[in-house]
């Protein structure tokens, strides 16, 4: 029974497609943008092009090979220091403390991924209404809600209901002399 309820719930739960509308609408508002982008390129390409062309490659290698005897300085220094610092009982200290960390930090990714997998929902679920047209919908919604035009039409409909229930007393009076007549004249074409 809970399977049926577990599945009827995911098969009727709007949440992934109001995901995927809202990632499809996303993407169009970035397309949108690559037009601009494909205009700035154009625009500065031929300055970048000059640039790499005046270039001097001899001074690009010194500024390489600099960088690479600095880098290979700093990892041989660092490994020189965990080396010189590996103790077991701390290396075991840090393995678990790692470990623990690692578990927060997925459990923090999740939580930040819910988020945005509903934020982004959200936005798709503002796109389909926009999309139908339900927004306007929304704001008429709204306007009845606040307008307090609204209070005085209900009130009239509230008075005529007990004057109906007044003459509903009053229509079982001429019934019940109705009925009385009719015996007469039953009786009456009884005796005759």
């Amino acid at each position: 029974m809970a399977i049926a309820d577990d599945l009827k719930k995911t098969l009727t739960d709007p949440t992934p497609l109001y995901f995927a509308a809202g990632t499809a609408d996303l993407a169009v508002q970035q397309a949108k943008k690559v037009p601009g982008l494909i205009e700035q390129l154009r625009a500065e390409a031929p300055a970048r092009i000059e640039a790499v062309k005046n270039t001097d490659p001899k001074v690009v290698q010194d500024k390489a090979r600099e960088a690479a005897k600095e880098a290979q300085e700093a990892v041989t220094a660092k490994v020189a220091e965990v080396l010189g610092a590996i103790d077991a009982k701390k290396l075991g200290e840090t393995a678990q403390d790692l470990a623990l960390r690692g578990v927060g930090v997925a459990a923090e990714y999740a939580v930040r991924a819910k988020e945005t997998y509903d934020k982004v929902a959200e936005h798709g679920e503002q796109a389909v209404r926009a999309w139908r047209g339900e927004v306007s919908e929304e704001i008429v919604d709204i306007a009845v809600v606040v307008e307090p035009e609204a209070a005085p039409v209900s009130e009239p409909k509230a008075e005529p209901e007990p004057a109906a229930a007044e003459e509903k007393p009053a229509a079982k009076k001429p019934a019940a002399r109705k009925s009385p007549a009719k015996k007469t004249a039953a009786a009456a074409d009884d005796a005759s």
